[in-house]
């Protein structure tokens, strides 16, 4: 199996989002608290947003470990495709973690954005690495 420049950066990225797992993690529990203690819609959306982030950080240290580039070119530009989403969307839920839960509305459009690119990015893999049926 060959391994890719983009294997190593899914599995940088996929570490720093777990390290700033951790820190969100630690922002939640000393300095947020006092934010969120008497309102617990807040408290659910930074909980919520928070466990993304470490979705979004596992996800690519999956792929970074275990994804073999196709030989058909098609398949390589899904997988490539596929790459640029997963690797967006940790920065998209970080900012979400920031941005939408002070606010103290339901709508929560940057952490929809961030989810969506999980999920494109994971169905384009799954395209990419898809085997050819004989016919």
């Amino acid at each position: 199996m060959m391994r890719t420049k983009l294997n190593l950066l899914h599995k940088t990225a996929g570490i720093i989002t777990l390290l700033v797992f951790i820190g969100t993690g630690m922002l939640m529990r000393f300095h947020f608290s006092r934010i969120y203690e008497a309102n617990h819609l807040v408290r659910m959306m930074f909980r919520s947003i928070h466990i993304y982030i470490l979705l979004a950080g596992l996800l690519n240290i999956a792929i970074g470990i275990y994804m073999p580039l196709s030989g058909d070119r098609r398949k390589r530009a899904a997988q490539v495709f596929g790459s640029i989403c997963i690797l967006a969307a940790p920065a998209a839920l970080i900012a979400a973690f920031f941005y939408e839960p002070p606010r103290g509305t339901l709508e929560r459009h940057v952490t929809q954005l961030g989810i969506v690119l999980l999920l494109v990015g994971t169905l384009l893999h799954m395209a990419g690495a898809a085997r050819s049926r004989a016919a």
